[in-house]
């Protein structure tokens, strides 16, 4: 029953992603355009370098806030993960390794079993 859940909820959250692949991509052009425009704004000494930065730096948050969907599609990335994290872990493939040779795990073991007796 809990793999069915999970098998839902991964099927709606990978359909969510897929619708908001396009606004995922602008927001980072976005990003990336806006992130540019600061760093050239701070290095240019001209007030007309400084204007058109600006300028490029407003587009870019405009372009950004645009794009909030893709907010929707990082959480279905998100939501995506866990639920395949949870899927592994109940097919027990992400198993507890202990080494036998390890000092300190058989110190364990032998003390727990000498507290048994």
């Amino acid at each position: 029953m809990k793999k069915l859940g999970l098998f839902i909820l991964g099927a709606i959250a990978a359909i969510v992603l897929i619708a908001n692949v396009g606004p995922m991509i602008g927001l980072m052009i976005s990003l990336v355009i806006g992130y540019y425009a600061v760093k050239r704004f701070t290095k240019s000494e001209e007030t007309s370098k400084k204007i058109f930065w600006a300028a490029v730096g407003i587009i870019a948050i405009c372009i950004a806030a645009a794009n909030v969907p893709a907010i929707l599609g990082a959480v279905a990335l998100y939501i995506l993960y866990v639920v395949y994290k949870e899927w592994k872990k109940e097919d027990g493939v992400t198993e507890k390794v202990e080494k036998d040779d390890d000092p300190f795990t058989n110190f364990e073991r032998e003390w727990a079993e000498l507290n048994r007796n």
